[in-house]
């Protein structure tokens, strides 16, 4: 069985989705954008102020379920232009802390929006140091 979770301080859009869903010790944020919740207007036409507002936007929904960025462990991330990737990997390191969250990247069309981004995040601790060396 799964939970809902939602707040009205995340953009919110008239689609079929959940903003977020809780499954057993799992959260999965749907697609988030560089939006301002307030106006669902887009953040900025960089890709850095778009990426910084896209992981507000999960941040405030992580917050919502009493998480942080830091219990993140999957990010998929899908830009909309190859030249971005570097502005993107520059908010990205500014944003999440080590160790990082693995990650997907693809770069494709996604219309008006440099960046969209979804996550899940592990309910019961955030990410912590590399085990090394396990042989």
């Amino acid at each position: 069985m799964s939970q809902q979770i939602h707040t009205n301080q995340a953009p919110e859009f008239p689609l079929p989705f959940s903003q977020a869903l809780v499954a057993g010790d799992f959260v999965y944020i749907s697609g988030q954008v560089g939006v301002d919740p307030a106006t669902r207007q887009v953040t900025g036409g960089t890709i850095e102020e778009q990426t910084a507002q896209t992981l507000r936007n999960i941040e405030t929904i992580l917050q919502a379920s009493g998480l942080t960025l830091d219990h993140i462990v999957k990010i998929n991330s899908y830009l909309s232009r190859p030249e971005d990737v570097p502005g993107y990997n520059e908010v990205y390191k500014k944003l999440l802390n080590e160790p990082f969250p693995t990650r997907t990247t693809i770069t494709c069309g996604i219309g008006i929006y440099l960046i969209e981004m979804d996550a899940v995040a592990y309910v019961p601790a955030i990410r912590s140091t590399t085990l090394s060396n396990r042989g």
